[in-house]
């Protein structure tokens, strides 16, 4: 009865997929504030050129640098685990399997772009880079990948989860990184919303409008994100490269597949290589799961929107909240994002992929019958994807179904450990669709698309 399923260091993937290459319709183009499409070279004012012609790549694989990939061996590949604990306890005939991003020195999925992003701007003689943090899996990635490849790092991380999530903070720091709570007094932007919202807790579409801004005035400094735009979900793939071998080398395959879904970079790494064997006859399902207090995908409109508060970015076509919405203090700080990855949202859009939304309670309780069955305390994030498995292995049980389920461990909870014992308490809450508050939102969207 295997329950670990290790893939040799050798057969660690070469090359990164690029769902573009198997998408039925070309990706949106990215627009400018005149609604005409921004070109390439504008985005060379924040990202190194090897990162902008990632992103509008239509190359079905991208070579993965060798100084890449011997960094990424530094935990890679993550192992792929056959949860016959968790089966167990549900009674269920369904097989669950789980990727085990948690692996990471960082504890999560997050360092396999960071790594790459660090690695491509020391190549193009960067010394600095700023970047924001939701629940803090991103900014300890990038300080760790800068700590790698000698770059410093500045952090705008969302108030809520720094004054949750102090250890992350922590981390940070001891990676070398300097850390602030969103929104600052030190941008033109974080100075505007704490002047109307003196008691903001922040949100990620504040933070990127703060990093942004800091590396758009600064020659030395350029800017890093963790998902959303197409080069990260192209690092991310990684996962579920390995995860197609991984089945393979057991004799199985997913009837569906779950992950966290917040600006797409986790759910994207998951599902995209196996979308490619949808396009080539397959019939796998793939499930973006969303909490329900910022459920973008499912509550959002498709139109062009910007992906930060104050609209420094270029507007992307994506499922949104809109970029003024602020959604409420839930510990899945990674999924409080009021927008979604251009080509997640697109798939979605065109019926190649799924999404559904959960309470964080049912969050939190998924989360801890996965610690009693399978060990492994998982990050909130994390929990959405173990929730909505949960679930469908329960439909199973009820039909009878014997469904092979997979699902991405995006990281561990460890830092997370006063979410939990707010939940083991009872101290924790459900927070209603904020209907009105997105309504309100949305009135503020640019008028394009």
């Amino acid at each position: 009865m295997t329950t670990k399923i290790y893939l040799p260091e050798s057969e660690m993937p070469t090359h990164w997929y690029n769902v573009v290459a198997d998408m039925p319709n070309p990706p949106s183009p990215y627009l400018g504030p005149d609604g005409n499409p921004v070109p390439p070279e504008a985005m060379l004012a924040i990202f190194p050129e090897a990162l902008v012609m990632q992103e509008v790549s239509s190359e079905r694989w991208i070579k993965i640098p060798d100084p890449v990939r011997e960094a990424l061996t530094m935990w890679r590949p993550s192992p792929l685990y056959r949860a016959h604990r968790l089966e167990k306890m549900l009674n269920t005939p369904a097989k669950i399997y789980y990727k085990n991003e948690a692996v990471s020195p960082a504890g999560s999925h997050k360092p396999n772009t960071a790594v790459a992003q660090a690695y491509y701007n020391q190549q193009a003689g960067i010394k600095r880079l700023s970047t924001e943090t939701g629940a803090g899996q991103w900014g300890s990635s990038l300080a760790l990948a800068g700590q790698i490849f000698g770059i410093d790092v500045r952090v705008y991380m969302v108030k809520i989860s720094y004054q949750q999530k102090p250890y992350r903070r922590s981390m940070m720091q001891t990676w070398g990184a300097e850390v602030f709570a969103s929104p600052t007094d030190m941008t033109e932007s974080g100075r505007a919303i704490l002047a109307a919202h003196p008691d903001s807790q922040g949100s990620l579409g504040i933070a990127i409008s703060e990093a942004v801004e800091e590396a758009a005035s600064r020659a030395d400094t350029n800017y890093a994100l963790g998902s959303v735009l197409n080069h990260v979900l192209l690092h991310q793939t990684i996962i579920g490269l390995e995860a197609k071998k991984q089945m393979a080398m057991v004799g199985d395959y997913p009837d569906m597949i779950f992950a966290p879904c917040g600006g797409g970079s986790n759910f994207g790494g998951i599902a995209f290589p196996f979308l490619a064997d949808n396009a080539a006859g397959k019939n796998v399902r793939l499930v973006g799961v969303e909490p329900t207090s910022c459920p973008t995908l499912t509550k959002g409109i498709y139109t062009y929107d910007y992906g930060d508060t104050a609209g420094l970015t270029p507007m992307m076509k994506m499922y949104t909240l809109g970029h003024n919405f602020m959604p409420p203090g839930i510990h899945a700080g990674g999924l409080r994002y009021h927008g979604e990855s251009a080509l997640v949202s697109q798939l979605y859009h065109e019926g190649l992929i799924e999404a559904v939304a959960v309470p964080q309670l049912e969050t939190f309780a998924a989360g801890v019958l996965f610690a009693k069955s399978e060990g492994i305390i998982a990050a909130p994030e994390s929990c959405h994807a173990i929730a909505a498995t949960i679930r469908e292995a329960q439909n199973c049980t009820k039909t009878g179904e014997a469904k092979t389920l997979l699902f991405n461990l995006s990281g561990h909870g460890h830092f997370d450990m006063t979410s939990y014992d707010r939940y083991l308490q009872g101290d924790l809450t459900d927070f209603d669709y904020p209907e009105e508050a997105i309504k309100e939102s949305l009135a503020h969207l640019p008028k394009f698309g």
